[in-house]
């Protein structure tokens, strides 16, 4: 199946609602994409069905879902070379960047007749992955997109991204693969709540076992994020689910 890896994970808690375990289904392999999603994201997916999960990539200005897929070794993504021609540049200056150096993925496509896209700019940032994959395949492999140029928000004088949040979230046991990031401003400076559901079992253990997890969110986002954001511990099924792109940023600040 192929979906966003956030509709999948509404589709395991839907399954649980009515009695179905998502692993007893003849679901082997799920081609996730349309958003960013991280290695803790992979293993909720996994842990929560039978399925192998890929990532694949693509966007609608080049062709949709196809421009890179990964293989079985799961080491990256790689570009179908034949149709379409990856540089990576530094997202400033657009100057272009060497093998392993993180920037922006410029594409090209080779076999566009309609609507051909000539070093189209995608703000999504990756590397290109020096070497051959273990596979044996021969295309060049891009690195998992985890964040964009223009997804970055500017808090405090701090860039952060949402893959960031995501990762330090979901590195401690007891949290859900669900979250939301409020903004607000408050007398002129920004403010961030990161909001993010905890499994039942620890929502309805004792008031110190969610404290303990409390102080572990916030210490994990603190030490990834260099500031001091607030952590708000919810029940799971509470925060809005959608069935496309995940919503994760709530932008209430008003110029």
């Amino acid at each position: 199946m192929c979906c966003t890896p956030t509709y999948f994970l509404h589709l395991i808690d839907r399954a649980a609602e009515l009695g179905v375990d998502m692993k007893d289904l003849p679901l082997r392999a799920g081609v996730f994409g349309a958003e960013p999603w991280t290695e803790s994201m992979r293993r909720h997916i996994e842990d929560g069905s039978s399925i192998e999960a890929f990532d694949i990539f693509g966007l609608s200005e080049i062709i949709g879902p196809g421009v890179g897929c990964e293989c079985r070794r799961h080491d990256g993504l790689h570009i179908f070379e034949d149709h379409f021609y990856p540089e990576i540049v530094d997202p400033d200056t657009g100057a272009p960047l060497p093998d392993g150096t993180e920037g922006e993925l410029v594409l090209t496509t080779l076999s566009k007749q309609a609507m051909p896209m000539i070093r189209y700019r995608t703000h999504d940032i990756t590397m290109i992955l020096p070497g051959k994959c273990a596979c044996g395949r021969s295309m060049r492999r891009i690195g998992r997109i985890g964040r964009r140029s223009d997804d970055m928000m500017i808090i405090r004088g701090v860039n952060v991204f949402p893959s960031q949040i995501e990762t330090a979230l979901l590195q401690n046991e007891g949290t859900l693969p669900h979250y939301q990031i409020l903004l607000t401003r408050v007398q002129g400076l920004d403010q961030m709540e990161v909001q993010v559901e905890v499994t039942p079992q620890m929502f309805n253990d004792k008031v110190g076992a969610l404290q303990e997890l409390h102080a572990k969110l916030q210490n994990s986002l603190d030490r990834v994020l260099g500031i001091r954001v607030r952590v708000a511990l919810v029940e799971a099924h509470s925060l809005e689910r959608s069935e496309g792109k995940a919503r994760r940023v709530i932008d209430r600040r008003t110029s």
